[in-house]
């Protein structure tokens, strides 16, 4: 190991500035021994006060953020609702009058035209429920958004467009009841729901 100092080099002339020491020699041992500098989010260290951190990976960022899109939760709603006004189609056709006493009526109906009866009605209360299902999922999921709060108010404005919405097929007055009647639901629900939980 030679004592003499090294001659300059070609970048020598120049000021640089030291990170952790005044002294290039130690500087440059420090750098050596702690390393890359630029440290990157997913490389941090976050204490396990509160049990084990597992840091998300990117693919399951992706999902997260699919799950949590508002066309996913439309979709989602369309199809929870289809299901719901299915069952609830299937059962009002099952105790409809027209079907259920068959003996008394002037012309009896047969196994065929009930079951098309029940399908009809089971589909039409299906449709009715998906559509509105995607509404209020989608209009809730826009104002949560753009408000950046989940609380009880979004429910009651999502409640009150998607009632409203509805409601304008059968005029402005129809449109005004829907909107406070589908509201006032809304936050009933809401209410009940998030006080359960508490």
């Amino acid at each position: 190991m030679s004592m003499y100092p090294k001659p300059p080099g070609p970048n020598e002339g120049q000021v640089q500035r030291s990170t952790f020491f005044g002294d290039g020699n130690l500087d440059g041992l420090a750098k050596h021994f702690v390393g890359n500098l630029h440290r990157y989010r997913e490389n941090i260290i976050i204490p396990k006060s509160m049990g084990p951190v597992q840091i998300k990976t990117n693919e399951e960022k992706l999902v997260e953020s699919v799950f949590e899109s508002c066309t996913f939760k439309s979709v989602i709603a369309c199809v929870i609702g289809y299901g719901l006004g299915a069952a609830i189609g299937l059962f009002s056709a099952s105790v409809n009058p027209n079907v259920a006493d068959p003996f008394f009526a002037e012309k009896r109906q047969t196994a065929r035209e009930i079951f098309r009866d029940m399908r009809a009605s089971t589909h039409s209360y299906g449709k009715n429920f998906a559509i509105i299902g995607a509404v209020f999922s989608a209009v809730e999921c826009t104002i949560e958004t753009s408000r950046g709060v989940s609380d009880w108010r979004n429910g009651t404005y999502a409640g009150a467009v998607t009632g409203g919405l509805i409601g304008l097929r059968a005029g402005v007055k129809a449109g005004v009841i829907g909107a406070a009647g589908f509201a006032a639901f809304s936050t009933v629900i809401d209410y009940y729901m998030r006080h359960r939980h508490d």
